[in-house]
């Protein structure tokens, strides 16, 4: 889980941004519509701004059964209380330079001074969200509320990890808790709903939305979501109701009439939903959301040549620009794609486009889109590299084209476009991982080392996954060269930045495995890659490799079966170690059958020919 968003820059939460949408944005209408107008907006809050913020603010929270009775704090006496600031004013300043592991050991000492601080304990929960452990965190904002009930920061980063985390029911206990003691600040009713939401109280979230509505007044997201959820509770009238309520309030405007006639389409009633499309045409017969939802209208009603007809006729519309025709066909692509028809009607109405705007890159970029979505992945890469020829700033072209030469396993086209990539977007460090990825596939390891090295260069210590992503890489690379003090020492710093790295984990304990060293410390990586992925036949295959290099061939055995049993793909690799497991374990007879098995998948090697021949057990220097 991405914990990112949690420390965005603070924005404006103002109610007015609500009301300040367009019905452009408005191309899917599920449940997560009203994120898309202000959770995600409103959510992104920095706590450390928001500290700044209520700094001043000191009412005591509504009292709750859990909050009744406070701790007692520990009290400190003068000298106790210079040595916590000094210690905790240095882990800040580590914390502040990036230094987390240096700032997590000094706020931990704070700890050991005063145990009840809640500043300390909200300071390393938010070092604990940047180093991926929610749970950790929650557990130390539990305690720093517990000695600091009437603090807002410390309350509401508590409920939003909460709700992050699939803890609904006390993310909203305290949303709640908030609200009360806060009632201005409504942006929290928004954090409110969701819990509901998320917890599957319906009716609460809905007794959420209208008392915003009672403070805010109407607005097209609050309806379109009480729609929803209405319609979640099968409550149609209620549903309906709001969204006729709206269109109501603004009877001039075409867009609510469509809407209506939309979600009536969902709802596969076509009579009805037309009925409303007619309503939006009387108003504006040249709204662009009307062709498109009466082309949808045709497709559901088994009339595919209407529909084209009324996409083109939108297409070659002068009065309509470019951009609004981009969006129109974009979003009925859109709608085929929902219903899972095909797209291939689509081409023609793309190739009346670009006959119209030749030189329009961002046309170019959602034909080669469509045309990758259909398989057509020649004509897509074909695409793309007209539009990074017209303009090569656009960032996205090059990634979508980089993502078809990846797929492809063009190794040299991937550098080139890297490189190229580079000279035009300097600070973008994935240009450097893919470019050492493919002078590895290449076996030019030393390139791959130095393309890795450089982009380690750019990458903030803050970013710890991709940081350890690029050292796990360079760890891959220096054991193909045979440096394998390097290749650990690079997996100890990619765990480092991410202890959780399922893939270095899996490297480093097969690759410890396979010189014999440090077969408990290999056992215990690997163990933890079957703990997060237990169904994953590369990570039982490695497990099972642990344990036949310790001896234990029973438990070797029994894993490799379960990994040939999650397998799809036939890996001759792992019927070799099975024969391998089965030889060393008594079964001479099984391990031959195992070892012409992986012969048959396509294994080459001479050590394999060998074990055929000799119908025994030989060591591989080279093992995979």
């Amino acid at each position: 889980m991405c914990f990112q968003g949690f420390f965005a820059v603070l924005r404006s939460y103002d109610l007015t941004v609500l009301q300040s949408y367009d019905l452009t944005v408005l191309q899917s209408y599920d449940l997560t519509i009203l994120r898309s107008y202000s959770l995600t907006v409103l959510r992104s809050y920095s706590l450390t701004i928001l500290l700044i913020l209520w700094a001043t603010v000191s009412p005591v929270l509504a009292a709750n059964p859990a909050q009744e009775s406070f701790p007692v704090r520990k009290t400190l006496n003068a000298l106790e209380q210079r040595k916590l600031d000094y210690i905790y004013f240095e882990a800040l300043n580590l914390k502040n330079m990036d230094k987390y592991d240096a700032a997590l050991a000094l706020f931990d000492h704070c700890l050991a001074i005063d145990s009840t601080s809640a500043a300390v304990l909200y300071e390393l929960s938010l070092l604990h969200i940047q180093m991926e452990k929610p749970e950790k965190a929650v557990s130390l904002l539990k305690e720093a509320v517990r000695y600091s009930p009437g603090n807002f920061t410390y309350n509401l980063a508590l409920a939003s990890i909460s709700l992050d985390i699939g803890m609904y029911g006390e993310a909203a206990e305290t949303y709640e808790n908030l609200i009360q003691t806060w009632p201005d600040k409504m942006v929290l009713n928004y954090y409110l709903a969701e819990a509901y939401i998320k917890a599957g109280e319906i009716g609460k979230a809905i007794d959420t939305f209208d008392t915003l509505e009672e403070i805010t007044g109407m607005s097209e997201p609050l309806s379109v979501q009480k729609f929803r959820l209405y319609m979640m509770l099968e409550q149609t009238d209620e549903a309906f109701l709001e969204l006729n309520k709206l269109a109501g309030k603004f009877p001039a405007n075409a867009r609510y009439p469509i809407l209506i006639g939309d979600l009536f389409l969902e709802r596969k009633e076509p009579d009805k939903a037309l009925a409303y499309y007619q309503k939006a045409y009387v108003l504006e017969p040249e709204n662009p959301y009307y062709t498109v939802s009466m082309a949808h209208y045709y497709e559901l009603t088994g009339n595919p040549e209407a529909a084209g007809e009324q996409i083109r006729l939108a297409l070659v519309n002068e009065q309509l620009d470019v951009e609004i025709k981009v969006g129109i066909l974009s979003r009925y692509i859109q709608q085929l794609q929902k219903n899972r028809n095909a797209t291939e009607g689509a081409n023609t109405l793309f190739h009346i486009l670009l006959e119209q705007h030749p030189e329009d890159p961002e046309l170019k970029q959602m034909y080669a889109s469509l045309l990758y979505l259909q398989g057509n992945k020649e004509e897509a890469r074909f695409q793309l590299q007209l539009v990074t020829e017209m303009d090569p700033g656009r960032e996205a072209a090059w990634q979508q084209l980089l993502n078809i030469t990846i797929q492809d396993q063009d190794f040299a086209e991937i550098i080139r476009i890297c490189k190229k990539g580079l000279d035009i977007f300097p600070d973008e460090p994935l240009y450097y991982f893919y470019q050492g990825i493919a002078h590895y596939q290449q076996q030019n390891y030393q390139d791959a080392i130095d393309a890795l090295s450089e982009g380690l260069t750019i990458i903030p210590e803050d970013n710890r996954i991709l940081r350890s992503d690029f050292y796990g890489q360079i760890g891959d690379t220096y054991f193909q060269m045979k440096k394998t003090d390097e290749a650990f020492a690079s997996y100890e710093e990619a765990l480092k930045y991410n202890e959780r790295n399922i893939v270095i984990l899996n490297n480093y304990s097969y690759f410890l495995s396979l010189l014999k060293r440090d077969l408990d410390k290999a056992e215990r990586m690997s163990g933890q890659t079957i703990r997060m992925e237990p169904n994953n036949p590369t990570y039982l295959d490695t497990y099972a490799w642990v344990f036949f290099m310790k001896g234990n061939y029973v438990l070797a055995k029994s894993y490799i079966q379960s990994a040939l049993n999650k397998d799809t793909t036939n890996n001759p690799t792992l019927f070799d170690h099975y024969g391998d497991i089965l030889y060393m374990a008594g079964d001479k007879e099984g391990a031959l059958k195992q070892w012409i098995k992986a012969k048959e998948l396509g294994k080459e090697s001479k050590i394999l020919d060998r074990k055929i021949a000799e119908q025994t057990y030989l060591e591989d220097p080279e093992a995979e």
